[in-house]
């Protein structure tokens, strides 16, 4: 019987709309993050069409890509990668903390994973600068720029989410009942993990 039912059931009134109907399985507040990953993960792949279609016509870049003289900071990249993985082990840590009550391993977690994001968009900065193209260097170059700039542009937004998870964490805004403040971005920053190495891959290796 729902809520709703036992209230009139007892004689009670019932002000405004029923009730909406929710799943046991999981939160209105989680499914709305994924389907917004959703569509994250579309406006992505326009961005990998686009990608694959510069290779397609360009009958030199299957073979060569980027085209000579240019090369692709592949090192770089990779130590990137390296610390936007950890970054993600660190977010499951302070999720995992604040489920069993501690709030020491919350803050840390939210701390380092702040840091290595910070370290990952410093990197990528100076990646740009000693990159020796620009945009106008041609079709590659307007798609790495697109694809690693607009990877980049999450990562700030992950930030910014994280940034207000602990600072409502250092202030015990959290508990093991109430914590969807770090798991929402925590879903997130999963989100920018995976597609980075989507990116990397596609972009620096294939």
């Amino acid at each position: 019987m729902s809520a709703h039912a036992e209230a009139v059931g007892h004689g009670g009134e019932h002000h405004g709309p029923p009730p909406a109907n929710q799943s046991s399985r999981i939160a209105p507040t989680v499914l709305g993050m994924f389907l917004f990953i959703g569509t994250e993960t579309m406006l992505f792949g326009s961005f990998f069409a686009v990608y694959f279609f510069v290779r397609v016509v360009n009958p030199d870049a299957s073979a060569i890509w980027p085209p000579p003289p240019f090369e692709f900071p592949k090192f770089v990249a990779g130590i990137n990668t390296v610390i936007l993985v950890t970054s993600s082990f660190t977010m499951h840590w302070a999720l995992q903390s604040i489920k069993r009550n501690n709030r020491r391993g919350l803050q840390a977690g939210l701390v380092l994973t702040i840091l290595m994001g910070l370290a990952f968009l410093l990197t990528q900065f100076i990646e740009y600068a000693h990159v020796g193209f620009n945009t106008a260097d041609g079709a590659f170059a307007s798609v790495f720029f697109g694809l690693t700039g607009l990877h980049g542009a999450h990562v700030l937004i992950g930030l910014l989410l994280l940034s207000f998870a602990a600072n409502r964490a250092f202030r015990g805004h959290y508990s093991p009942e109430h914590h969807h403040g770090v798991e929402l971005p925590g879903i997130y920053w999963h989100f920018v993990d995976v597609m980075w190495i989507v990116v990397y891959v596609t972009i620096y290796l294939l």
